[in-house]
């Protein structure tokens, strides 16, 4: 059963995504521990890789993945609820510097994966995958 959110669901969740960003951007470690659940992944952009909360949160802290630059698109996310489950497909145009020191610029359309239970008393990006836009 796929549900349109209402409005609150809507601004939550794109709220959610923009601290995501905000976040990676100003490598703050302690949000992105309280934005993710516990059991996050991250399907990198740029090869595919996975990479656990645990991962991110060691690459972020060290400065080994840096992300100077993350715009995104609110306006154009497609949002929707499935019970406890959140989803926003969007689009971002993003910079990093992966820990090999290679830089990378992509466009990118993305799916984050966003949960809540009693026990997280909010939304918590569980999954997040993204998908090279090609020039073209």
């Amino acid at each position: 059963m796929t549900a349109t959110p209402g409005p609150d669901d809507r601004t939550s969740l794109l709220d959610h995504d923009r601290r995501f960003f905000d976040a990676l951007i100003a490598a703050d470690a302690d949000t992105l521990r309280i934005l993710l659940s516990d059991d996050f992944l991250l399907v990198g952009v740029a090869d595919g890789s996975i990479a656990t909360k645990h991962d991110l949160l060691g690459a972020v802290s060290s400065g080994a993945l840096t992300f100077p630059a993350i715009d995104s698109f609110p306006d154009e996310a497609i949002v929707r609820r499935v019970g406890d489950t959140g989803l926003v497909v969007g689009r971002t145009s993003m910079n990093f510097t992966a820990p090999d020191g290679t830089t990378f610029t992509a466009a990118s359309r993305y799916t984050h994966v966003f949960t809540t239970t009693p026990a997280t008393q909010g939304w918590r990006l569980t999954s997040a995958q993204g998908t090279e836009i090609k020039p073209g």
